[in-house]
């Protein structure tokens, strides 16, 4: 058996297509009525159709998982992130872990939780 994608629920697929190719250069592989394939196998899933096909709501900020991306230059995502996202909400801005590795997460458009640290 094989991972073979994240699906993540997201309100507006354009505006998460951009922001998750702006922040980490994910491209679409397939894009189809309200479902979307990224690269690396993260898919956005559309609100609506994600909440017809569960039958129930849909709880942002849930914090009961993340995403989890590396960067070796962080302080220069930060930036980006900044600069192309300003009112981003953050959950902890960069900080540096006890056994060295430097991370920040915050919330994506919707609520999703993100991680990114330099590489381990």
């Amino acid at each position: 058996m094989k991972l073979k994608n994240i699906l993540i629920v997201v309100e507006d697929i354009e505006k998460s297509k951009k922001f998750y190719h702006d922040l980490f250069h994910l491209d679409v592989i397939l894009d189809q009525d309200g479902n979307v394939i990224l690269t690396e196998g993260l898919v956005l899933q559309q609100k609506v159709i994600w909440k017809r096909f569960l039958g129930k709501e849909i709880i942002e900020k849930s914090n009961s998982c993340e995403l989890y991306f590396e960067e070796p230059d962080l302080e220069g995502f930060v930036e980006k992130l900044d600069r192309l996202y300003p009112s981003v909400q953050y959950v902890n801005r960069l900080m540096t872990h006890s056994w060295g590795q430097k991370v920040v997460r915050f919330y994506d458009l919707d609520g999703n939780l993100i991680e990114v640290g330099t590489p381990m």
